[in-house]
């Protein structure tokens, strides 16, 4: 008996680390993922590339509020978490695509950002909400069954 409930003690001390270690790992990809959009932003403004997304190809970037009312064009709030394996497919297509001018795409962190997913009525990662420049939303679409870019770009632009 004894023995049988030191084997389950034991099990449950490794499920435990092991997700640790997991949550530690995906927050620290996360982090590099935002520094990586970032430092991508920072590159173009310094080869004097605008920013001004209405006069540029689109851009894909970390959300913040203040970027996303100081953004001109349309504006996709892309509701991504990094535990999910459709959003990292949905990520790396946008990525190999071209966005399309006058397009920015925000990422916001859908386990972060409860009060933005309860006002755009978000319930499921993968999903983008189209919003004007007041902050309305103007239409909304899941691409988690089909989590490319082309499915975005049918559904919303």
């Amino acid at each position: 008996m004894n023995k049988q409930l030191a084997t389950v003690v034991i099990v449950i001390l490794a499920l435990i680390g092991g997700g640790l270690a997991y949550l530690m790992l995906g927050s620290s990809d996360q982090s590099n993922q935002t520094a990586q959009i970032s430092t991508d932003s920072a590159a173009s403004s310094q080869q004097g590339e605008p920013q001004d997304s209405s006069a540029s190809a689109g851009v894909y970037t970390a959300y913040q509020a203040e970027k996303v009312a100081a953004t001109q064009g349309t504006k996709l709030l892309f509701f991504h978490a990094p535990w999910c394996p459709q959003c990292r497919k949905l990520e790396a297509s946008i990525k190999a695509s071209t966005i399309p001018q006058g397009v920015t795409i925000f990422k916001v962190d859908y386990d972060t950002n409860q009060a933005l997913r309860q006002k755009y009525g978000v319930t499921l990662q993968t999903t983008f909400v189209k919003i004007d420049d007041q902050g309305n939303l103007v239409d909304k679409f899941v691409a988690y069954d089909e989590p490319t870019f082309e499915s975005v770009k049918r559904n919303l632009l």
